[in-house]
């Protein structure tokens, strides 16, 4: 008898179960920016990049010299720039997206990341992403990110 009772719970539960685990509309359109963002970079092509940013977007890196951690800002605008001048290798960082959280209009992103320079190996890390739902979609409001060599997956 009592697993009779439970089938009509299981089969309740099994729709909010399913959507949990499929990615929504809103987490597709973040990871979207956060792709055209890095297929921008590997084009060369500063416009797209500059198109994901959201104005007064803000970049740090972390990096450590002699074992001390230093937090240090870097000039989007220098990136958007850097990005469109020609360089003889594709910048090319390969992501996966590990973690995304939305409340409302804010997002978070977690990316480990592979960074490429051609087919060279440069260095590898994670990248946080804070995106910003503004009028014309998301946008990129913050990223930060370490950088190694070693420890890479």
């Amino acid at each position: 008898m009592k697993p009779l009772l439970l089938l009509p719970l299981l089969l309740l539960s099994a729709p909010a179960a399913f959507a949990q685990t499929q990615p929504n509309a809103e987490t597709e359109a973040v990871q979207q920016t956060v792709r055209r963002f890095f297929d921008g970079m590997r084009r060369g092509d500063s416009t797209a990049v500059r198109a994901t940013l959201a104005p007064g977007a803000v970049f740090h890196t972390l990096v450590t010299k002699n074992g001390q951690t230093q937090l240090r800002p870097e000039n989007p605008s220098g990136f958007v720039k850097a990005v469109g001048t020609p360089h003889p290798q594709v910048w090319d960082e390969r992501i996966t997206f590990e973690k995304v959280l939305i409340d409302a209009n804010l997002a978070s992103v977690w990316t480990p990341y592979e960074f490429y320079l051609g087919s060279t190996f440069s260095h590898c890390g994670y990248n946080s992403f804070q995106l910003v739902k503004l009028a014309d979609g998301w946008r990129i409001a913050h990223v930060i990110d370490t950088r190694r060599k070693e420890k890479c997956k």
